[in-house]
């Protein structure tokens, strides 16, 4: 797992910077393809491909966050948090200025994916350019790069 210090120092970074919501998202990896999931065409920035993501509760550490959005949205289960990826900043349909930080986890087992809020999902190969936002492409890259795939 990941350095709970290292955590906060993201989190206080963060609030230091003027964010308002904090987001995290994983890079769930499985026989060389990552997980995406579409949002919904009526849904904020519908019709995207993203990594399984969520807004951090009041008082929420990033990796319980972690943990539990995942398990949300794909009815994974998270059994480590194996590195940090980076951030990227937006706007939510909200309004608030949010940061959505991104680390690659081990999951239980990849399949099978049960689908809360998302449309669809699919397996991207590591090595073909998925269609994400540029923000979650670079994302992406670094895990790429960690790995060297």
């Amino acid at each position: 797992m990941i350095d709970a210090s290292a955590l906060e120092e993201l989190t206080t970074q963060a609030a230091n910077d003027g964010v308002q919501q904090l987001v995290v998202g994983a890079v769930v990896q499985a026989d060389g393809k990552v997980l995406l999931l579409k949002r919904p065409a009526d849904d904020f920035m519908g019709g995207i491909y993203e990594l399984p993501s969520g807004k951090v509760e009041g008082g929420e550490k990033l990796d319980a966050a972690l943990v539990r959005e995942v398990a949300e949205e794909t009815g994974l289960t998270v059994t480590d948090i194996v590195e940090y990826l980076g951030s990227f900043d937006y706007t939510s349909g909200s309004g608030k200025k949010s940061r959505q930080f991104n680390f690659a986890v081990g999951v239980a087992k990849p399949e099978p994916v049960r689908l809360s809020e998302h449309d669809s999902h699919l397996w991207v190969p590591l090595d073909e350019q998925p269609p994400v936002t540029d923000a979650v492409e670079e994302i992406v890259q670094a895990y790429r790069g960690l790995h060297q795939v």
